[in-house]
């Protein structure tokens, strides 16, 4: 193993954690700054609560693109196996399939709340 190639995980787990913390950062001063302004400790938990509704078909929407996108695997599978057909096709089936899940997830959410 050459020297940069010992790099990659270093300079990996060095970003996640220069992210982890300018997000702590960020919220931190974001706290502050609203207490500055009269916001007590109350306030800003309803504040924050406040956009955290549950929405039940948030779930349903990811499941169906986590469906879609292991369809896709599988379909590129098969396709290189049955037909030789290059690894290229990956990225395009993912979107492919990733996207009918989220039209087919549009339709039903459509038709669900419109009962």
């Amino acid at each position: 193993m050459e020297a940069h190639e010992a790099l990659v995980p270093v300079m990996f787990f060095l970003v996640c954690g220069a992210v982890a913390a300018f997000a702590l950062f960020t919220r931190h001063r974001e706290r502050i700054t609203m207490l500055e302004k009269g916001l007590g400790p109350e306030d800003i938990r309803k504040l924050y609560m406040s956009g955290r509704s549950v929405n039940p078909l948030a779930s349903l929407k990811w499941g169906m693109v986590f469906a879609g996108v292991g369809l896709a695997g599988l379909v590129g599978m098969w396709f290189e196996q049955a037909y030789a057909v290059p690894d290229g096709i990956y990225p395009s089936l993912v979107a492919l399939f990733g996207g009918l899940a989220l039209i087919l997830f549009h339709s039903m959410a459509r038709r669900r709340l419109a009962d």
